[in-house]
């Protein structure tokens, strides 16, 4: 089964939802803001991903403003890095797909393409 991790209201979630309903993929999908993934969860994601901790940071959330996130990681080590991640599930990249084989954070619909169709 394929795991969906969204924010209904964002923008960039809604075109990946159009795009996993246009192409007839079935995916339980979960609120990442009321049940966002584990730190353990996020670990496994990062390495089956196999990119960079960083790259699963909401840069552009206000949360990740506020709490001056991108002068925090530029001294922190991988386990502080992703214990600042998992305080919310506003402070990660969206949305996450997670398949048996990847996980892609964000929408790109020729990656998800390459990847689920």
């Amino acid at each position: 089964m394929i795991v969906y991790y969204e924010y209904p209201s964002c923008s960039t979630c809604k075109k990946a939802t159009k795009f996993l309903t246009d192409n007839g993929i079935e995916v339980k999908t979960i609120n990442i803001k009321d049940n966002p993934p584990s730190k353990e969860e996020l670990r496994q994601f990062i390495e089956k991903s196999g990119m960079p901790i960083k790259k699963f940071f909401n840069t552009s959330g206000q949360l990740y403003r506020d709490q001056k996130v991108k002068e925090q990681l530029e001294t922190a080590d991988f386990e502080t890095a992703l214990d600042i991640l998992a305080t919310s599930g506003m402070m990660m990249k969206r949305p996450i797909l997670v398949t048996e084989s990847n996980v892609i954070n964000g929408f790109k619909a020729e990656q998800w393409e390459k990847e689920l169709l």
